[in-house]
């Protein structure tokens, strides 16, 4: 198959263009774009050995192929993305669902304009504004210039000849031109300033109606100038909660990107003037083995081949293949110069991490939302028994997580998850206490040899007589979590390989509970390591029972590496003065005072800190020697 494939591309022309590769079902499973078509097409069917795993992958499932020529790289890297939109390719990255997202439209065609929700932009002189990444995201709009701008929601074929307006006129959000209140010159200044409120030129809308009010006032026209007046008020309040992102008015649209397993999400905020004038997140698929520029780069191009506005100027996390391409093809859909920058300092790169962030937080609101459905919980818990091969359904799972800085502050983190859920009120953690240096086996041995202590030892000493005599409430709370402690897992999870499962494992026969089941998860290759099986077990990427106990994972590492920064920066405020016995805080306070540090006094003489307040030759020299 690949050498007939091979002799069909010697006879593709050398001119730019865009393929399609197509599996043994005629499906599009991956488009692409070239300045050289067969030079490009070509490098498929090399050595294997020399192709990244996603190409050979790639490589074996091509059965077809077919390609379109044009003029410029331009039209290539514009047709590419209407492509990749139309066909979803599974090799490419893709926007989720990205046919169905929304749009604003106003219907210009018409005399008296209406603002409504539409999946299809056209070229029917109409205005749109989008896409937006989600019904919810364009409704939240829609409302907020609904509530600011009275244009009218009915469907009617306006005459001005209507007996008399409907609710909406009473209530301020329409000037009802079907009765005639309002003439077509007035209807469509409201659609004006509406466009410009969605533009985000919300100064030059206020300063509209300004000189509105005023002339409403110059003219006696007292009711209207009010009525302008709570508009301007309105729009007000509506800007307030919008960042200020900028000390000069720009143009601008900034991403920020975050990335797990095959997922991404990209988040986009909208500057126009000196605020963020809205924010939105897309998810994207087919993001496994691509770099952050490519899966930036395959976005953009989707984007904005569907986007009705294009900014002066995009702020990036990182460079993108093919920058100059994309920048001139940018500016030709704008009509005017279009700049990508990376920003690497100042106000600008703050506002790409506030991107970043913003899509990690959106990507794990995602994650929780997704463990908040119980049907695809459950379905994880009952692949995740059949893939282990576990006697039960793992109804509680236990997952363990070491985290130290090149040995110091070592500490451990146990989280507990239950029915797929977090059970925060059942997490602890352990600062290391018999290991010396960075050892992650004996240290998960420490944290597990704690835990499975504790499961048998409250039981058999009964209860404490002390705690019997204490407050009713804080003996509940004791009883509970000695209870907590009791419960065994139906599932150990390891944060590591095989060196940490075999100490979870030691430790466990030692303690009798060696009925428990426990696995490995090693995160460079997703693997799970469980006993008695020299191979890990590699579980699908698409896999429920893979998401499930990488969130798991994820959980306790946070936990872990929370708790080590904490003790860390605790650490790093001590003074070396606290190491020495003898010194207290008045002696400690009496130094400094008179050193101004504490690398002052380590190199002051020892008669100098003797003659210090409260201080002796002897304890002087203990200072010198320890500190």
């Amino acid at each position: 198959m690949a050498e007939s494939l091979l002799e069909r591309v010697k006879a593709v022309p050398r001119k730019p263009g865009v393929y399609l590769f197509r599996n043994e079902e005629a499906k599009v499973i991956y488009v692409g774009k070239a300045a050289r078509l067969r030079t490009r097409m070509r490098s498929y069917f090399g050595a294997p050995s020399s192709m990244e795993a996603k190409t050979r992958n790639l490589r074996a499932a091509i059965a077809d192929f077919e390609y379109v020529v044009t003029h410029t790289e331009q039209e290539a890297l514009h047709l590419e993305a209407t492509l990749v939109k139309r066909h979803q390719p599974f090799f490419n990255v893709r926007l989720k669902d990205d046919k169905h997202y929304p749009y604003l439209k106003v219907d210009l065609t018409d005399p008296f304009p209406r603002i409504y929700i539409t999946r299809r932009v056209e070229n029917d002189g109409g205005r749109y504004f989008g896409p937006y990444a989600s019904a919810s995201s364009i409704r939240k709009t829609l409302d907020i210039a609904k509530k600011l701008f009275p244009w009218r929601t009915c469907t009617m074929t306006i005459t001005g000849k209507e007996s008399r307006p409907c609710l909406e006129y009473y209530i301020h959000r329409c000037i009802a031109p079907c009765t005639a209140y309002s003439t077509q010159e007035e209807y469509g200044e409201v659609i004006r300033q509406t466009i410009l409120f969605l533009e985000g030129r919300t100064e030059e809308v206020l300063r509209n109606l300004r000189e509105q009010m005023n002339a409403a006032s110059e003219a006696l026209e007292f009711e209207r100038a009010s009525h302008i007046r709570d508009q301007i008020r309105a729009i007000e309040r509506v800007t307030e909660t919008q960042t200020v992102a900028s000390t000069r008015p720009v143009d601008e649209d900034i991403f920020g990107l975050a990335r797990k397993d095959a997922g991404a999400v990209v988040q986009v905020l909208f500057v126009r003037g000196v605020k963020m004038v809205g924010t939105d997140h897309f998810a994207l698929d087919g993001a496994g083995e691509a770099s952050d520029g490519e899966v930036l780069a395959s976005f953009l191009k989707q984007f904005y081949e569907s986007a009705t506005y294009v900014p002066r100027r995009l702020l990036l996390p990182v460079e993108v293949p093919e920058g100059d391409l994309l920048q001139a093809w940018l500016s030709e859909r704008r009509g005017r110069p279009v700049q990508i920058v990376v920003p690497q300092r100042g106000e600008k790169r703050r506002l790409v991490e506030m991107a970043n962030n913003n899509a990690a937080e959106a990507q794990d609101q995602a994650h929780a939302r997704w463990l908040a459905d119980s049907g695809k919980t459950q379905a994880a818990l009952d692949e995740l028994q059949e893939e282990l091969n576990l006697p039960e359904t793992p109804h509680r799972i236990e997952c363990y997580d070491i985290s130290n800085t090149q040995g110091t502050n070592s500490v451990g983190s146990m989280v507990v998850f239950v029915d797929g859920k977090p059970r925060p009120q059942e997490y602890r953690r352990f600062r290391i206490r018999t290991v010396a240096g960075s050892d992650d086996f004996a240290s998960m041995a420490e944290v597990l040899r704690r835990r499975f202590r504790r499961a048998t030892v409250p039981a058999e000493r009964g209860e404490d007589p002390a705690s019997a005599s204490a407050a009713p409430a804080h003996a509940a709370r004791e009883q509970e979590k000695a209870q907590a402690w009791r419960n065994l897992p139906d599932l150990v999870i390891v944060d590591g390989g095989k060196g940490q499962l075999h100490a979870a494992l030691d430790v466990m026969r030692d303690l009798g509970v060696e009925q428990v089941p426990a696995a490995g998860l090693a995160k460079r290759n997703e693997e799970l390591f469980v006993k008695d099986m020299s191979e890990p077990i590699i579980l699908p990427r698409t896999s429920q029972a893979l998401y499930l106990v990488q969130r798991v994972r994820d959980e306790a590492h946070r936990f872990a590496i929370t708790y080590h920064r904490g003790l860390r920066q605790k650490r790093s405020v001590q003074s070396a003065l606290d190491a020495v016995p003898g010194v207290g805080p008045k002696r400690k306070k009496a130094l400094l005072r008179k050193f101004g540090s504490v690398k002052a006094v380590r190199e002051a003489e020892v008669d100098d800190i003797a003659a210090t307040v409260g201080f002796t030759r002897s304890l002087a020299e203990k200072v010198k020697e320890l500190v």
